[in-house]
This record gives C-alpha cells, structure tokens and sequence, in this order.
C-alpha cells in the first residue's frame, strides 16, 4: 500500500515538473504563430515513453485521475459559455446553423468512416456492428468545437456584429450537445461491439442514464452554487470546484460497477455531461456566473497545461507517424462536412449566401472538449483506444493549425473584423489633430506647435471667431463620420487628442484604430465607467479629476524629476523618438555617441518597456525615452530619424 502511494507521489511529482517545463517551452511556439496547444501536446510526446521517456509508459496509466480532474474543468468551461440570454438576438440562425454543423457533419463523418474502415489499420478485420460503432464515435468527435479558441480570436480581432454572435451561439450550443451526442454514441458503441441486440429495453435503459445524468448534474450545479455562496477564499474555491467536477468520474465508475454486481445492469453515468449541465446550471440559474467564468478563464491555462502535456505523453508516437495519411484524409472529410453543414443550415436560416459560404470556417478549430472525448475513447476500449485516440489526435493538430487562420478570414469577409489598421510609416512630419476647441486645446496646439508638431484643431463649432486664433489651423468638423476623418487626412496623423464627449471620444477613436491604425491617441476622460472601453483601445487616458492629485503626489515626492519631465527645468526636455535610422539597429546602447547632456532613460519595444542597460540593442521601431537640453535632444532626433 505504502509503496502504491509513494510511486503515485513520485509519478505526479516528475509530471508537474515536465508540465511547468512544458508551459514555457509551449510560449516559444506562439512567436512561431503555432497555437500553444500544440506546443504542449510536441512536448509531451518528447517527454513520453517514445523519446526521452521522462514521463515512463506505466506511468501514464497511474497519472489517470490527472485526465479526470482536466475533463471536468473541460466540461465546466464549455457549459460557463453557454449563456442563454445572450443567444435570443439570433435564435433563428443558431437553430439551423447547430442544426446543418451537428446533423449533416454526424452524418457525413459516419458514413466516411465506414467507407474508409478497409483502409486504417485498427478497424481491418473487425465486425460490421464493430465498425459502425467506431464510425460513430469518430463522427461525434468531428463535431467538437473550441469555445476558448474562438473567443480568443474573437477578442484579438474585436469582432462584433450578427455573424460573430451566430458562430459564438452555435460553438457553445454544439459543445453541450456533443457532450450528450457522445454520451449516446459511445453506449450504442459498447452495445454494437458486445454484439447485444438494440431492444426496446437497451433504448429504455440508455434513456435512463441521460435522465439520470441529467439529474445528477443538477444537483452538482446547486451543490457549486453553495460553494460560490459560502466559501470565501478564492483558492479553496477553485480547490472544492475542481474535487467536485472529479467526484462525478468518481461516482460514474463506482455506480458502473455497483449497478452491475448488484442488479446485472452496467448502468453507464456519464460524468462529462454530469458536469456540463452543473455548469450551465450555475451560469444561468444562479447570481454567480461572472464570477464563475472569472474562475474558469483564470485557472484555464493551468489546467490545460496538465492536459495537453499528459495527453501527448499518452500518444503513441510510431502509430502517430503510420497514420498521418489517414489523420489528414479524416481532416479534409470534415472541412467538406462542415462546408456542407453551413450551407445548409445557413439557408435554413435565411442567412445571405455570402455568409454561408464561409459559415464553416469559424468551426474548424478544436481543443479541449474533442481531445477530452478522445481520451474517454481510449479508456474504454483499450483494445483499439489508443490508435483511435492518436488517429484523433492528428486530426484535431491539423485543425489547430488550420482553423485559426480561416476564422479570422471569414470575420474579415463578414465585415466584423475591428482589429487595428496597420499604423502608417513616418511621413517626415509630426501631425497632430486636436478634437474640440476650447481654451486647453488652443493652449495645448500652441505648446506642439512650438516643438515641431504640425497641428490642426477640428471642431463641430460652425461658429468660432471668438476664438482669437490666426496662428493656428482650425477646421469644421460636420459629424463625426469616416468621410469627415479622411478630410482630415487621418491616415498622415500620428497622434490625435480627443477633448469632446466620452461617446463621441469613443466614436473618433475606434474609427481611428480600425481605420487608419493611428500611433498614439489621447483620451480626456469624463466618466471613469468609461475607463475600460478606452484603455482597449489602446488610448492613453486622462482623467482631470485624478490626473491633478497625481500630479501634486509626484511634486511632493519627487519635485526635481516631476519638473523636469514636463519641461519645467530651463532648457531641459524629455522626449521620446522611434528609432527609424537603419543605421542603429542591432547597435548597444553603450556604443551611440550621444550628447554628454543627454541620458536614456527606457526603451519599449512592441508596447513593452525593457530593463535597458548599456549592452541592450536598438531595433527599428523601438521608442526611446530621453532627457536633456533641448538643443542636444535636436540633435538626438536628427541621429535616430536619419537625419531628416
């Protein structure tokens, strides 16, 4: 017994060591624009019994409840997502896209798979029934989808509109509804490959579990509810949450057995479902969903990290390289039984044939729930589960590749992609426009002006002669409206000040990101409840109420840098310059001849400030920050714009 427990302790130890090995070497894939699910699921196979063997074969099977304790974090994810109020704006369209994707890809993934069975290895010599039950379990697993990837991309590309909120509807319905789909399949599966008759009774009995299941999961969505209720550390909570979702595989294997040493029925519960209705519970019939889904976003990455590494350490590498042929015939099926199923559930629909044309692309990619089925699979059916598995595996790395890319292509097509524009190269002027006339913006243009920046205020005045102003460039600005801001030549600005309403702030400045990619926009703020909406953007955001305690605070603690840093100091400055003189880049900081008067004082590179030091190599595009005379700091400008 002693020795049970000291090889499990010696086995999770080793694994939780591979797995933070595997978190950091999975980021090196992300530069490489590979998903970081594969870059877990390529480490894990080098850490597996087929390489370097860090993680040994009998290892793996002692490392079982790791699975268990991922699935059940699985299936809370998927069903935190599925929000039903959120969903009736496009009912209709979800219905019959749910419909054409789980329907017509069931049905087509099926029945290639039958067709194919001669030609893949493991289901060569197997029965019709045997084969039938295979093909269904493949099919279910087509279906899957990945609700984490989809709103990543979704988020990365601010994608909004009808389209969005149809893929995102259908992803998270279909990952339920797989869930139970697959809860049926693999029962019928046993049936099929145990050669026992589909009665009346089998049908009553499966029928019986799903209620049951159904049941049970209720009362885990309540039994979560209370520990969102009462249990105060947030730790302990995540710690209860997930000892719950893995008390369901608990109770499904120990009711398995019990049903039938005790009433000759092996009565199947199945906990993936169990757990995917105690989660839908929570999220629309408790007052705790936000806080949920922060705890599943939260502790998502961890877990997916003991999964995704584990699961690659499970595959079996020389039936992985034997069925690569096979992974990518299965791949390309299920793109044509996608394309198939958005076509004909957009036309359900009534979906304009623009969007069914590329109604298949959001739903490509796959993850968490897919591999999760897959390893159900492989536990189940050990004798052919591990080639079914690996066969997955492949395809599901295929669509990792693959799906991201067409994702983001059809929310271009759809017109709801609202990423940033590519920001404009330097012109060799300074532009800035100002939005709002007023005394501080006047003032404000002055003040660029007297630094080289070349300046216009736009204004929605038609009247503003009072405005004594001649030395400044001011404009009528009609509406706020594309048209109006190319007028304007915004697609030249390198930084605009918006000084108007925070709504029409907003309105300027999301044109202005998603529109002509402009560098740096300044925000003055009006309602703090505002803050977020700016600050996602991008924008650098003034809020005048705390902006001026801030500004005593620093005064106080530190008069002299304070000063000097808004260019109080007589002839001192502190600027900050692109690095754009092609002759600096790859040079030290150490080796630039610069003024005796000037000091560095960052460099940010890609938005992120670097700890510079003196061996710290300039790049094109790096932004410095320096502090000095104004003339010396001329120079400077000279030296890293290329001697404009």
């Amino acid at each position: 017994m002693f020795d049970t427990w000291q090889n499990t302790l010696v086995f999770l130890g080793g694994f939780l060591i591979v797995a933070v090995a595997a978190h950091q070497l999975a980021r090196y894939f992300k530069k490489v624009k590979l998903p970081v699910i594969t870059g877990l699921l390529v480490v894990g196979i080098l850490s597996g019994p087929f390489v370097f063997k860090l993680i040994p074969r009998h290892a793996i099977a002692d490392l079982g409840y790791v699975n268990d304790f991922a699935l059940a974090f699985i299936a809370f994810a998927a069903g935190s997502e599925l929000y039903l109020r959120e969903m009736r704006g496009r009912f209709v369209s979800i219905k019959w896209m749910t419909f054409g994707q789980l329907v017509v890809t069931f049905a087509i993934g099926a029945v290639a798979v039958i067709l194919l069975a001669p030609h893949i290895a493991f289901m060569q010599g197997m029965t019709p029934k045997s084969v039938t039950a295979v093909a269904l379990l493949f099919a279910t697993i087509f279906v899957a989808r990945s609700p984490a990837s989809a709103i990543a991309i979704i988020n990365e590309l601010r994608a909004k509109g009808p389209f969005t909120k149809t893929v995102m509807g259908v992803t998270v319905i279909k990952d339920v509804l797989v869930i139970i789909l697959f809860a049926v399949c693999i029962s019928v599966a046993e049936a099929l490959i145990q050669d026992v008759d589909i009665r009346l009774s089998f049908l009553l009995l499966l029928l019986a579990e799903l209620l049951l299941s159904f049941f049970l999961g209720y009362l885990l969505g309540k039994w979560l509810g209370v520990i969102m209720n009462y249990v105060t550390n947030s730790s302990l909570k995540v710690v209860l949450i997930l000892l719950s979702g893995f008390s369901a595989f608990l109770f499904a294997h120990f009711f398995k057995h019990w049903s039938e040493n005790h009433w000759g029925v092996e009565i199947y519960l199945e906990p993936l479902l169990i757990t995917i209705v105690a989660s839908f519970v929570v999220t629309n019939y408790s007052r705790h969903r936000l806080e949920f889904l922060k705890i599943m976003h939260e502790t998502g990455p961890k877990i997916y990290v003991l999964f995704f590494t584990l699961t690659g350490a499970s595959m079996s590498l020389d039936m992985l390289l034997e069925v690569w042929g096979i992974a990518l015939l299965l791949f390309s099926i299920r793109l044509v039984s996608l394309f198939a199923g958005g076509l004909i559930g957009g036309a359900l629909a009534g979906d304009p044939l623009k969007l069914n044309v590329i109604a298949w692309m959001p739903y490509v990619t796959q993850a968490g729930v897919g591999l999760g089925l897959a390893t159900v699979v492989a536990a189940e059916f050990p004798e052919w589960g591990v080639q079914f598995s690996t066969i997955v595996i492949g395809v599901i790395v295929l669509n990792q590749l693959v799906g991201p890319p067409l994702f983001k292509w059809a929310l271009g097509i759809a017109g709801e992609d609202h990423s940033r524009a590519e920001t404009p190269g330097f012109d060799g002027n300074r532009d800035c426009v100002i939005f709002g006339l007023e005394n501080q913006s006047v003032a404000l243009a002055r003040q660029l002006a007297a630094n080289g920046w070349k300046v216009r205020i736009a204004t929605k005045r038609e009247e503003y002669s009072d405005f004594e102003a001649p030395d400044l460039d001011i404009q009528r600005l009609p509406d706020i409206n594309l048209g109006e801001l190319r007028n304007l030549e915004m697609e030249k600005v390198e930084a605009i000040v918006t000084m108007l309403s925070d709504e029409e702030n907003f309105r300027i400045c999301e044109m202005a990101y998603e529109n002509f990619g402009t560098k740096d926009m300044v925000v003055r703020l009006h309602e703090r409840s505002n803050f977020d909406r700016f600050h996602k953007l991008g924008a650098l955001i003034v809020e005048p109420s705390t902006a001026i305690v801030s500004l005593l605070d620093h005064f106080v603690r530190s008069p002299h840098a304070t000063s000097l840093l808004l260019g109080m100091a007589k002839d001192q400055d502190t600027i900050e310059l692109e690095i754009r003189n092609e002759d600096l880049h790859g040079m030290a900081l150490r080796n630039l001849r610069l003024p005796a008067d000037v000091i560095i004082l960052s460099v940010t590179r890609a938005g992120q400030m670097l700890i510079s030091h003196g061996y710290t190599r300039l790049r094109i595009g790096d932004m410095v920050t320096l502090v000095g005379s104004r003339e010396s700091l001329e120079k400077v400008r000279m030296k890293f714009e290329g001697g404009r």
